[in-house]
């Protein structure tokens, strides 16, 4: 164990400082046993620049498969070529309508503390997915939202203008392992709106050249049977939302509706700070979802009520051995 984890192991002892100890070590025993693990990734994680543990992980195998928002899947790329020109705001709390309005008109999105260029990263993007895009509706191929991305990682067309290590990139660490991955509502995302309003200029004649969240279900479906036939399979989530409550929901729809016998969850941990209270999926107590069928009551189950940019990287160099 490294320093990281010697630390963890010595100084986490109570309330959600115990709870992250508990749930590392049930991770790394969950992996020690052959099981495998899948991710999500909600909130602005890859703004937050998760890839900076996340990337490992996946390279190290301690990661089998991702659930992602579209919003995450996009501002990994975002931040892979346009990183220096990102603007931080540290005195966020301090901003009046005004000066978001002058973000705004200099095409700077923010995201708390962080500004996403609009033109070197969305833009740039755009144009280099476009042409993923429309190659695809003219030979009436199909592919999912990542492939895509994928596509673009692959063609080389961006390698020279990386402005942060690729290794400390999840996405193309995803890519180079071919990770399994869905990334359900990526409508929702800023290329999902780009790729409406091409739809809509007739830039792209078939609207399902992007595959849609219903195949990434079935895909996730044939996914879970065929890797719980071999291996348990864990449930990590990061924040909470769509990202979380998609993928979870595949064992009572393979359970309930399709009518297979497949194991639950084998393990699960969430990382949130939502409150229970508000009766949100994000704040939802581990033991609720035993009443949908996602979870069993022997299923290993931790909630670590916090801030997943804060306690994920020492879950992750926990794991790693760092």
């Amino acid at each position: 164990m490294g320093p990281i984890g010697s630390f963890i192991e010595h100084h986490f002892r109570h309330f959600n400082a115990a709870t992250l100890r508990e749930a590392a070590r049930a991770y790394r025993d969950h992996l020690e046993r052959g099981g495998k693990m899948l991710v999500t990734i909600a909130g602005a994680l890859s703004t937050a620049e998760i890839g900076l543990t996340l990337a490992e992980m996946i390279r190290q195998e301690k990661i089998h498969a991702i659930s992602c928002t579209g919003a995450n899947l996009e501002e990994d790329l975002f931040n892979l070529v346009a990183h220096n020109h990102y603007r931080r705001i540290p005195n966020f709390r301090e901003l009046t309508a005004e000066d978001d309005r002058r973000l705004w008109e200099e095409h700077l999105n923010r995201v708390t503390d962080t500004c996403i260029p609009e033109m070197e990263a969305m833009r740039r993007i755009e144009g280099a997915v476009l042409e993923q895009w429309m190659d695809a509706d003219e030979r009436g191929e199909r592919f999912f939202p990542h492939e895509f991305l994928w596509k673009v990682l692959q063609s080389g067309k961006l390698k020279g203008s990386y402005q942060v290590d690729p290794k400390d990139s999840w996405l193309v660490a995803a890519m180079e392992k071919e990770l399994f991955m869905v990334v359900p509502g990526w409508e929702d995302s800023t290329l999902g709106n780009m790729y409406a309003a091409h739809c809509l200029a007739g830039r792209i004649r078939n609207p399902l050249t992007v595959k849609t969240g219903v195949e990434y279900m079935m895909e996730l479906g044939r996914f879970y049977s065929e890797v719980t036939q071999r291996a348990p399979l864990g449930f990590l989530q990061l924040g909470g939302g769509i990202a979380g409550d998609f993928p979870i929901c595949v064992v009572p729809m393979l359970r309930q509706d399709l009518g297979r016998d497949v194991p639950f969850w084998a393990y699960f941990c969430q990382i949130s700070d939502s409150t229970t209270s508000f009766g949100s999926y994000s704040g939802a107590v581990p033991n609720e979802k035993i009443s949908w069928g996602k979870l069993s009551v022997d299923t290993p189950r931790f909630m670590i009520e916090s801030d997943a940019t804060i306690v994920a990287p020492l879950l992750f160099a926990y794991i790693l051995g760092w």
